[in-house]
């Protein structure tokens, strides 16, 4: 979880490939419509986020009935859309990818062929609610290499982490 740009979907999939795990980008889940707005250079509601957090809240739920361990990126800025992802399951963990702005707007800045465009940083910002510690996040800096902080993700996930691939 984070803002865009602060390497989510690229430190996931390293966490992935490390323990052998399903990877999805949750950004597959937006709606076109959604996707079409982004681009547009408006920020999503939470009305517009509803359904998108349900449907990968499905995909973990269906995850777990079935004893699969996966790994997925979503935004989860806000305490309640954590709440809703996780609903009560300790087994779902999240890792916050904290960064500095200024070095996450240079990051927007120099991607290309991604449909956030570097306005809507602000929004995210404005949005984010850092996870509490009550929600057992594991909290990155963003600064090394994504095979650093992955490597640094799996040792916090602990042995069990790798038991469940």
């Amino acid at each position: 979880m984070g803002v865009s740009g602060s390497g989510k979907s690229t430190v996931a999939e390293a966490i992935a490939r490390r323990l052998g795990w399903t990877f999805v980008d949750g950004d597959a889940f937006h709606s076109p419509e959604h996707v079409a707005k982004m681009h547009a250079g408006q920020p999503l509601t939470d009305a517009d986020r509803a359904p998108w957090l349900a449907r990968i809240a499905a995909w973990i739920g269906e995850r777990l009935a079935a004893g699969e361990p996966g790994v997925i990126v979503c935004s989860a800025l806000r305490r309640r859309y954590r709440d809703g992802l996780a609903q009560g399951r300790p087994e779902v963990r999240f890792v916050y990818l904290d960064g500095d702005r200024a070095l996450i707007e240079r990051r927007l800045a120099a991607r290309a062929g991604h449909f956030m465009p570097p306005a809507l940083l602000d929004s995210q910002f404005a949005t984010l609610e850092p996870p509490d510690p009550d929600e057992r996040p594991i909290r990155v800096g963003i600064l090394e290499s994504p095979e650093r902080i992955a490597e640094a993700v799996v040792a916090a996930l602990g042995p069990e982490a790798g038991r469940a691939a």
